[in-house]
């Protein structure tokens, strides 16, 4: 799905005010982890590592899409950045970035966690970060809030716009509920140029809706400590029923 999406990954997220809302809050929690040396997991397009290494991070991303990784590439040559993007999965960062680790903190955003699909795998994933990360090293980790999610079954989710010269984009995300208790997640990208009819194209993934109380309990057991739970990535108080947001920060035990 995700090589498919790349061309249109910055097109679907609007950086600016991601950014912008995001990054304080980061920021706040590498300052108070002493963090400098970053590994952005599930890095997408590239446009947090390119952000912290203008703001003076030693920054590198990993994503198990080769077109994503693409991307981030052109964006970092873009913005003039230096930055080490490694083609690399959950599980698989302790060895794609061995001549580099231990790193001061993983960040994990975007909802990319539940795209591991088994508890089994989850564990796996989470003792992967552990690797990777220095003693006392953070971990933060943005989800989707599956509480309530899956307590109210909302599938939809609020359509984004995007216009260029004469073509407009149009993307769509929802969901549907299976009976095995995962989520199939899809993107509907409608498309049309000046005076055109609209094309449409359907992408599909699966998700695992981690919901908080297992998280919690599973970094616990991948040996991390200090777990912290908060609504959204600006710091507001988390509500199992209404939080938009999972943010978790936690700590490898030293």
């Amino acid at each position: 799905m995700y090589d498919s999406f790349s061309s249109n990954y910055d097109r679907f997220v609007n950086w600016s005010s991601r950014l912008s809302f995001e990054l304080p809050f980061i920021e706040e929690c590498l300052t108070a982890a002493e963090a400098v040396h970053i590994l952005d997991a599930a890095t997408g397009t590239g446009m947090h590592v390119i952000s912290l290494a203008q703001r003076g991070y030693r920054a590198s991303g990993a994503d198990l899409s080769a077109g994503m990784i693409e991307h981030a590439q052109r964006n970092a040559e873009a913005a003039g950045v230096q930055a080490n993007f490694r083609l690399a999965g959950f599980g698989d960062l302790g060895g794609a970035f061995y001549d580099e680790r231990p790193f001061d903190a993983i960040l994990c955003l975007g909802n990319s966690l539940p795209h591991v699909l088994t508890p089994a795998a989850l564990a796996t994933t989470l003792e992967d970060f552990a690797i990777c990360l220095r003693k006392t090293g953070l971990l933060l980790i943005q989800n989707r809030n599956f509480d309530a999610v899956m307590s109210d079954m909302q599938r939809w989710m609020e359509p984004q716009e995007y216009r260029e010269g004469g073509k407009e984009w149009m993307f769509i995300r929802f969901y549907d509920f299976r009976q095995d208790g995962l989520i199939d997640f899809n993107i509907l990208t409608l498309t049309r140029e000046a005076g055109g009819g609209w094309r449409q194209r359907v992408s599909t993934t699966q998700l695992y809706p981690q919901c908080k109380d297992e998280l919690v309990e599973a970094l616990n057991s991948a040996g991390f400590a200090d777990i912290t739970v908060y609504g959204g990535l600006n710091g507001a108080p988390f509500e199992k029923s209404r939080s938009g947001n999972l943010v978790i920060t936690a700590r490898k035990r030293g």
